[in-house]
Formats: structure tokens, C-alpha cells, sequence
């Protein structure tokens, strides 16, 4: 069917919607609302797999399609950070998300000037690993902060685990130094290369 091709591009669509849900429920305090929030979320990062199969398998590509599909990533994640600086300003500070928005805007700004003198920026395999970790940490986050708010044994373990170590830092540490290393990379190797969607 001819809709078909539009498909990929609406599921990129469906990211950036479910993305105000996501925050919204993190706010609610509640055990089954962080639980909604942490399942929103997972459909969302999985769909950014999802409408990456489906355009390769439909042989579909826009200009569109390629300018929306990072930019929903980015409002997902960085969404999701603003609003953890927001929950659990000691655990996520705002300079590392800062930080990591940084890297991201030099990034669209490096490829945006690539492009724009007839090349691309060549999407390096580590980008894959910081998209990895950020989705990650950001999982483990909302499953840790649902845990917390539930009046048990696990409840006590996850608060313990968010106030009482420096665990969930340290990891967060982890990831912005993944991802500024991969901005550093990206100013330093230019190579020409089909652009991809995980940079």
C-alpha cells in the first residue's frame, strides 16, 4: 500500500508524543505512575529501533525522516534528564545534563556545516553505545525511583540504593563521559559517510 511508506515516520511521531506522557507520570509520585512513565518510555526507545527496521526493510527514506528521527530521540532522553534535574537534583545535576545537551547541539551543528558543503558526518559505532547507555541509565532511573516510592522490602532497598550510594551517579558519570567522548571524536573524525540516525 502506498500509506505504508509513511509509516516509519509515524512511529518516530508517536516518540515525541509519548515523550510529555512519560514526564508528566514521573511527576505523579506514585508507584504505578513512575511504572507508567518507566513502560512509556521503553515503548519509545524501542519504536526508534522499530521504524529504523521498518525504513531499511521498506527501502523508505526521506529528508524528512532523517532530520525528525534524531530530533525524537533527543526530545525523549534529554526530556527525561531535564526532568530527573528536576525529581533528584543531587543525583542528576543539572550540569551533567547540560552537558550532555551540549554534545548533542555541537554534533547537529558539526553536521548541519558538513552537509551544507555537500558531505556527511560519519556516524562512529561508539555513538551506538552512548545511545545505549543513556537509554539505559535512564531505564534503571525510573525503575529504581518507582521502586522507591512502594512500602516494602524492595521499596527500602531502592531508596537506599538512590540516597544512601553514589551508584546511580557514578553511572550517570559513566554516561556523559561516553557521551562527551563521542562529541570529541566527531570534531576530530570527519570522514564522509551515509549519516545515521544514533549520532
Amino acid at each position: 500500500m502506498v500509506y505504508t511508506r509513511h509509516v516509519p515516520n509515524a512511529i518516530t511521531v508517536l516518540r515525541v508524543l509519548l515523550t510529555p506522557l512519560v514526564i508528566v507520570l514521573m511527576f505523579s509520585g506514585t508507584f504505578w505512575g513512575i511504572t507508567g512513565a518507566l513502560a512509556l518510555f521503553v515503548i519509545a526507545a524501542v519504536s526508534d529501533w522499530i521504524d529504523g527496521k521498518l525504513a531499511r526493510s521498506l527501502k523508505v527514506s526521506s529528508r524528512f525522516g532523517k532530520f525528525l528521527d534524531p530530533l525524537a530521540d533527543k526530545i525523549l532522553v534529554l526530556g527525561t534528564f531535564v526532568a530527573l534535574t528536576i525529581l533528584e537534583p543531587a543525583i542528576v545535576p543539572w550540569w551533567a545534563v547540560a552537558l550532555i545537551a551540549l554534545r548533542d547541539v555541537g554534533v547537529t551543528g558539526l553536521r548541519s556545516w558538513v552537509e551544507s558543503r555537500g558531505g556527511s558526518l560519519r556516524t562512529l559505532p561508539i555513538a551506538k553505545a552512548k545511545t545505549t547507555g543513556q537509554l539505559t541509565f535512564l531505564i534503571l532511573m525510573l525503575a529504581v525511583l518507582a521502586l522507591a516510592e512502594r512500602a516494602d522490602a524492595a521499596g527500602e532497598a531502592a531508596a537506599w540504593l538512590l540516597y544512601d550510594t553514589p551508584v546511580m551517579f557514578v553511572l550517570l558519570l559513566i554516561v556523559v563521559i561516553i557521551t562527551l567522548y563521542t562529541g570529541v571524536i566527531y570534531f576530530v573524525n570527519q570522514e564522509p559517510s551515509e549519516p545515521d540516525a544514533a549520532a
